[in-house]
């Protein structure tokens, strides 16, 4: 990164950055982490995930980017371009928050597999910190193949996503580079990693270390909130035919982020009225319900147990916790 770079991507108000970030992993109990500290007196958490310190990076935020074929121009989220305008976007994200609460967080789950993510939060003057709540990886690509379906972006099967795509649900739970490239940037004991079996199976215990590590008292969470889960999966009754619908409207583009990001002065990409009229119509006949569930076909299940048991030998020694074989015994 140049110098000038650097210059760009350090914040001139540093009071006003979160006092810690979590940072992913994608489809692994973020939402549920994000409800239960932001029910803490002593947190307050932006809203919405930011996506903030890799905003302008096309791999991890292709909707991020929009072709206007009215101009034939691209608009795109350039901090070179822009820089005051992104800082106080970024900023205005937590207004108010600091004078409620004593320490302010925000969550973005692109950023664990961003190298770009790390360099810049190391740049900042504030020494924020970083929890990662990580799952069995081949659960989470599972789990993110469903997530893809239900948003729209998958256009095939499991299996065929697999063949043709493996990078669009394999990349995220390839944790141990993707930690190395953060332990190169930022200070070890600015990194809490939380295992998503651990939230689940032990939530109190967990989230003690989670207290003990943003230095905020355990004890002031109402009980209540060990009963959290938040953002649980609705699953579309039938894949095929939400995989069928994918497919006629897989060009309608990335409207849904068109009002959120802060370059996009007079710009709407509103989704055209037939593909409201056939969404709506599949929403109908096709709900998403949290009652229908998927199971993976135990081949493929045991395709990718066999291909991250090789990519996460050594893995307990980077973050130095007992990991693996929590996620790979019996396997």
């Amino acid at each position: 990164m140049t110098d000038e770079l650097k210059h760009i991507w350090t914040s001139k108000e540093p009071d006003s950055l979160p006092d810690f970030i979590i940072g992913g992993a994608m489809k692994s109990g973020t939402t549920s982490l994000h409800a239960i500290l932001n029910s803490h007196p002593d947190i307050a958490i932006a809203h919405d995930e930011l996506g903030f310190f890799d905003i302008d990076n096309i791999l991890q935020h292709p909707d991020f980017n929009f072709y206007d074929k009215t101009t034939n121009q691209w608009l795109s989220q350039s901090m070179e371009e822009h820089p005051e305008l992104l800082w106080n976007w970024y900023h205005t994200q937590f207004n108010g928050l600091q004078n409620k609460s004593r320490l302010v967080g925000e969550d973005s789950t692109t950023y664990l597999c961003s190298e770009t993510a790390a360099k810049r939060i190391a740049l900042q003057k504030k020494p924020i910190k970083l929890l990662f709540i990580l799952r069995q990886p081949t659960k989470r690509a599972i789990s993110n193949y469903l997530h893809l379906v239900k948003s729209g972006r998958a256009i095939y099967s499991l299996e065929d996503t697999l063949r043709f795509n493996p990078n669009s649900i394999i990349r995220r739970s390839l944790y141990k580079e993707q930690l190395e490239a953060y332990y190169k940037y930022i200070p070890f004991e600015r990194i809490k990693v939380v295992l998503f079996e651990d939230l689940i199976q032990n939530k109190e215990a967990c989230l003690k270390e989670v207290c003990d590590f943003l230095e905020v008292d355990f004890k002031k969470f109402e009980p209540s909130v060990f009963n959290t889960h938040s953002n649980i999966t609705k699953i579309p009754k039938n894949i095929n035919l939400q995989l069928f619908r994918n497919r006629l409207l897989r060009k309608s583009g990335n409207y849904r982020y068109s009002n959120f990001l802060p370059l996009q002065p007079g710009f709407q990409h509103k989704l055209p009225l037939r593909y409201r009229l056939i969404d709506k119509i599949h929403k109908k006949i096709n709900p998403k319900k949290s009652a229908y569930t998927y199971k993976a076909a135990p081949a493929t299940e045991a395709l990718l147990n066999a291909f991250f048991k090789i990519e996460f030998q050594g893995f307990d020694d980077l973050v130095k916790k007992e990991v693996y074989s929590k996620w790979f015994k019996n396997i």
